[in-house]
């Protein structure tokens, strides 16, 4: 793995990385009904009601985003991807909904005291280092009215170290071919991607790194960033263990 994904991700490389090719084959990694039942999820973690208002950050295309809007919450979505931003409100205009769309950088929100909720979906938390990291959590506090919640959805990191590293992921549509490869770097506690997408006759090479936090560490910036009661779920809301494949962190402001 090329040694220069090892640390912070750049706007730049985020943007290369959350791209067109991530927006083709985004229905083949989450099908309808999976995405229909994670945005059900979201909404009883978090026990949304009509009319909240609702902030995710990392929106990318709406996936989840345009679903909850579908199900009467106020919804805006941030990303720092204008490809990802324009299929999302054009994804809005399909289903007859009303979703605000912002592109920005989830480190410096332009909202304070806004929101009743605020969701990470599907590890957009940790590509920074750990101070902007942490800032992302103090902006995410700080657009939230008092009382509003914070949900956090990441991959587990105990439960990918017990497989072998590297490992590869091939997803394919029609003669399409994308490929992930996988590694862990223990030393610093990152997860690095190398995608190579084989489309229409050409190859891209695109990295993503995001940092791997344990429960613990979550409670920690959290507490810090102004949040209390921090609770953890498993995939599909259930109890966390080190045998879940993912880690869902909810907490109150």
């Amino acid at each position: 793995m090329n040694s220069e994904i090892s640390g912070t991700m750049s706007s730049h490389e985020l943007g290369s990385y959350f791209s067109n090719d991530y927006i083709y084959f985004g229905d083949i990694i989450n099908a309808p009904e999976i995405s229909d039942r994670q945005a059900q999820l979201i909404v009883d973690l978090l026990a949304l009601r009509q009319g909240d208002q609702v902030l995710e950050l990392g929106c990318g295309y709406g996936r989840i985003t345009n679903r909850l809007a579908e199900k009467g919450v106020q919804v805006t979505g941030l990303d720092l991807s204008p490809v990802l931003i324009k299929e999302a409100e054009e994804g809005a205009a399909e289903r007859g909904v009303k979703v605000e769309y912002v592109l920005g950088d989830m480190r410096a929100l332009p909202w304070r005291d806004r929101f009743d909720a605020a969701f990470l979906w599907f590890t957009t938390f940790g590509y920074f280092d750990d101070a902007d990291n942490e800032r992302v959590l103090r902006e995410a506090a700080s657009s939230l009215r008092k009382g509003g919640r914070l949900l956090i959805d990441h991959a587990n990191r105990y439960y990918f170290l017990r497989h072998k590293s590297p490992m590869c992921y091939v997803t394919r549509r029609n003669d399409n071919v994308r490929i992930d490869i996988y590694s862990d770097d223990v030393l610093s506690d990152r997860s690095n991607i190398e995608r190579i997408v084989v489309r229409d006759g050409c190859v891209r090479r695109t990295y993503l790194s995001f940092r791997q936090y344990g429960f613990s560490d979550y409670v920690r910036m959290l507490q810090t960033a102004g949040f209390k009661n921090v609770e953890c779920y498993g995939q599909e809301g259930g109890a966390f263990t080190s045998d879940s494949s993912r880690l869902i962190v909810v907490a109150c402001k």
